[in-house]
């Protein structure tokens, strides 16, 4: 079991304790990303990147993380290899030009 796996067993159990289930359709998965992903900006919003709260920084970004693995469950999606996949495709898009010596 990879962790990404390991994190959406404990998400999950978390919310079928709680009966959030029902809540937790892809469209509003989506949505809380996209909510979420918000907050996240507005920890930088008219600060330097430095002056970052990075205890809330970290909440924002587990919040966000967290809801991404929930929505990838409902649709089956291994989010390593997704992610693994996307490098892959990325690679390919924007090659290195000009390699660091």
């Amino acid at each position: 079991m990879t962790q990404f796996q390991a994190l959406t067993v404990k998400l999950t159990e978390f919310r079928d304790e709680r009966d959030w289930k029902q809540f937790h359709n892809s469209k509003d998965l989506a949505l809380a990303v996209s909510i979420e992903a918000a907050e996240l900006n507005e920890l930088f919003l008219w600060k330097s990147a430095d002056q970052v709260d990075v205890s809330k920084l970290k909440h924002e970004l587990a919040d966000v993380i967290a809801y991404c693995l929930l929505l990838a469950n409902n649709h089956n999606i291994d989010v390593e290899k997704a992610l693994l996949e996307k490098i892959n495709l990325n690679a390919e898009k924007y090659p290195v030009l000009y390699p660091i010596k």
